[in-house]
């Protein structure tokens, strides 16, 4: 029996993986703040596969945050390694970092409850969102496909929503996100101000609204992808 954790890197605390470790259930699961004092992380082999959240700060922000630079080389390795990654929003910044990319802001904030298009129907994690799904965005970088990468989703506003590249994916949007992480970030106030820069006044409105209309139909779909991810890990 493999009893290695799966390793979840978090960037701040209202950024967690929500509903990504239901499948995980049985599972240990070791849990690293990635940028807090004296963060270590564990030899990629010693760990079954990595979950990589979000957080405010660009991967570009390693002045500020040294961490980043450290998480950057430790995804390096992961990769070689040939570890099952699931990065999402800044993971999946981080990951195309990673991997050659650059990233940079894109021409707008991209918040809200928006289509994304699924270019890979077979593929485990995303293929369950095929072919199109509205689902939560909140970022405001993108990035180009990385090297020998393939795309797996876009949307209007930004050509690169998800890759795989080896055996890790990235993900700018949110394809855990339900209700329940909608309040608790519209609770954050830096989150609330964000969307508000971004959507006006009304933004709370806008997202619970969006929330209720699509929060059903992108657990029910993406819960398939989640366990495929589990599946990649065992």
């Amino acid at each position: 029996m493999d009893h290695r954790p799966l390793l979840v890197l978090r960037h701040v605390p209202w950024e967690g993986p929500h509903r990504i470790l239901e499948p995980f259930a049985g599972t240990p699961v070791r849990v690293v703040d990635a940028l807090g004092p004296g963060a270590a992380l564990p030899p990629a082999t010693s760990v079954r596969g990595a979950v990589i959240m979000g957080g405010p700060m660009s991967v570009n922000d390693s002045d500020a945050h040294p961490g980043l630079a450290v998480e950057v080389a430790w995804i390096r390795s992961a990769l070689a390694a040939g570890l099952p990654l699931l990065g999402i929003c800044l993971g999946a910044q981080l990951i195309a970092r990673a991997a050659g990319s650059a990233v940079g802001p894109g021409p707008r904030p991209e918040i809200g409850w928006l289509p994304v298009d699924i270019a890979d129907p077979a593929d485990p994690v995303l293929g369950p969102l095929a072919p199109v799904t509205v689902a939560l965005h909140w970022h405001g970088e993108r990035f180009d496909l990385p090297e020998g990468a393939t795309g797996l989703a876009r949307s209007a506003l930004t050509t690169v929503q998800a890759f795989r590249v080896g055996n890790a994916r990235g993900v700018l949007f949110h394809p855990e996100a339900d209700a329940d992480l909608v309040e608790a970030w519209l609770a954050e106030p830096s989150m609330r101000t964000e969307a508000e820069s971004a959507l006006g006044a009304d933004a709370a409105r806008a997202l619970r609204e969006g929330a209720r209309r699509h929060a059903r139909a992108l657990v029910a779909r993406s819960t398939a992808g989640f366990a495929a991810f589990a599946a990649l890990t065992r």
